[in-house]
C-alpha cells in the first residue's frame, strides 16, 4: 500500500520549518507524521509538497490513499482511514482527512475531535494531546526499561516509559499532567525537574539541573538544558545552558548560545502578532504566548534575547547586545542591521555542526538550502 502525504499547498503556512520539509514531516508530540504512518500501515510514506523538496522527499505517481499532512493520527483513525473502500473520502465536518481513488462517496469521521495543525503555532498549541496519544499509541501493550530508584516520582509511574539503553538518575519526575517518554538511548541528567509531558527522542540528552514545564518535546539528538516549556525541537540541535525558551518552536541542527532568553508574552498581555511567510507581512494572531521560532541550521550568540514571537529563517546567524528584528530572513548574519550569509560559507558552517555527529549536507540538502538562498537574495534585489 502506498501512502501519500499531501501539504493542501499549506507549504509556507508553517514556514520556517517547512521551508526545508514537507508538512508531514514537521515532528509534534514524540513522532513526525511520516514515522507515525509508518508505524500504523508499516509500508513506505510519500509526499505531495513543493518540487524543490523532492529530491530528498519522495514523490510517486500513483498511490492507494491520499491523507491530509496537517492530521495528526490515532491508531483509532488510523485503522479507519487505512480500511477506506475505494473511491471515497474521509472527512470531519468539512475538512478533508483522507481519500482513496475519486472519494466519490463520502465517509464521516465521528470519533474524538482528530488533531489538526493549521497554524504554525498549532504544533506547540497541540503538543500536550498528541504527545499523549503517541504514548499510547508507542507504549501499548509495552514495558518499560525500570526506572532508577534514586528518582522521585509523583503522580502516576505507569506514566513513564523508557526505552532501551534510557538512562534517568536523581531526578524528580511528575506525571499528573502528563507521560514522560524516554527514547533508545536517551538521557535525563541528575537533578532534573521534569513536570511532564515531556517526549525525549532517541539519543537526546536533558542536562543537569533543567526544569521542564509540559508539554516539551526534545527530538532525536537534541540536547537542552535551563527552562524550557512548551517547546517543539525537531531534531539534532541543543540548548545546552541556562536560559529560559517557552512557547517556541526549533527546528533541526540548530544552536542556542548560554544564557540565551525568549520572551513568549507581550507586556500588556494582549495577542501577539508574527511574521507569516503566506502572508509576507506580520500578521495578527489571536495567541496571548508565542516564542521563537527558527528554522533549520540557524543559530544564535551568548546572551541572545528575542522578542514576543519572532521569527527566524534557515541558516541564520543571530547575534549582537541588542534585540535582533522580530523577522529574521533566511541566511542572515548579525542582529538589527543583518548582512547576506554567503551561500558557501552557510553549507561550510552546516558541515561543521553535522560532522560532530558523523553526518553531512547530502547533494539533495544542498540543493534545497540553494533554492532557499536564492529566494532570499531574489526578495532583496525585488
Amino acid at each position: 500500500m502506498k501512502l501519500v502525504l499531501s501539504d493542501n499547498g499549506l507549504h509556507k503556512r508553517f514556514a520556517p520549518l517547512t521551508l526545508t520539509r514537507p508538512v508531514g514531516d514537521l515532528r509534534i508530540g514524540i513522532l513526525t507524521n511520516t514515522e507515525r504512518w509508518r508505524l500504523l500501515a508499516n509500508t513506505e510514506v510519500y509526499y505531495e509538497t513543493e518540487t524543490y523538496l523532492q529530491g530528498k522527499f519522495a514523490i510517486s505517481e500513483y498511490c492507494d490513499i491520499t491523507i491530509n499532512a496537517a492530521l495528526i493520527p490515532s491508531r483509532e483513525i488510523g485503522e479507519v482511514i487505512l480500511s477506506l473502500p475505494d473511491n471515497s473520502v474521509l472527512k470531519y465536518e468539512s475538512t478533508e482527512l483522507a481519500r482513496k481513488g475519486n472519494g466519490i462517496n463520502q465517509v464521516n469521521w465521528m470519533g474524538e475531535q482528530p488533531v489538526i495543525i493549521s497554524q504554525r503555532w498549532h504544533l506547540y498549541q497541540f503538543n500536550e494531546i498528541a504527545l499523549k496519544q503517541d504514548f499510547k499509541l508507542l507504549t501499548n501493550n509495552r514495558i518499560s526499561q525500570p526506572l532508577s530508584a534514586t528518582n522521585t516520582v509523583i503522580g502516576d509511574p505507569s506514566q513513564i516509559f523508557l526505552e532501551k539503553g534510557a538512562v534517568v538518575e536523581a531526578s524528580i519526575l511528575n506525571t499528573k499532567s502528563g507521560p514522560i517518554y524516554v527514547g533508545k538511548d536517551a538521557e535525563i541528567m541528575e537533578g532534573c525537574s521534569v513536570r511532564g509531558g515531556l517526549a525525549l527522542g532517541e539519543h537526546a540528552a536533558l542536562k543537569m539541573g533543567a526544569k521542564v514545564y509540559g508539554a516539551v518535546t526534545l527530538g532525536p539528538h537534541c540536547k537542552v538544558g535551563g527552562e524550557v516549556s512548551n517547546v517543539v525541537f525537531q531534531a539534532y540541535s541543543n540548548k545546552g545552558h541556562d536560559g529560559f525558551l517557552g512557547n517556541a518552536l526549533i527546528g533541526e541542527w540548530c544552536n542556542l548560545g548560554a544564557d540565551t532568553n525568549t520572551s513568549n508574552l507581550k507586556n500588556n498581555y494582549g495577542n501577539v502578532s508574527t511574521y507569516s511567510y503566506e502572508a509576507e507581512a506580520e500578521v495578527k494572531t489571536d495567541v496571548q504566548f508565542m516564542g521563537v521560532c527558527m528554522g533549520d541550521h540557524s543559530k544564535c550568540g551568548i546572551n541572545t534575547m528575542f522578542n514576543t514571537a519572532t521569527v527566524v529563517g534557515v541558516s541564520c546567524n543571530v547575534f549582537g547586545a541588542e534585540f535582533p528584528n522580530k523577522f529574521v530572513p533566511s541566511f542572515s548574519w548579525g542582529g538589527q542591521n543583518p548582512v547576506s550569509f554567503k551561500f558557501d560559507k552557510a553549507v561550510e558552517y552546516a558541515n561543521n555542526m553535522m560532522s560532530r555527529r558523523g553526518l553531512v549536507l547530502t547533494k539533495e540538502e544542498i540543493e534545497i538550502l540553494r533554492k532557499i538562498h536564492s529566494d532570499k537574495i531574489q526578495d532583496f534585489i525585488d
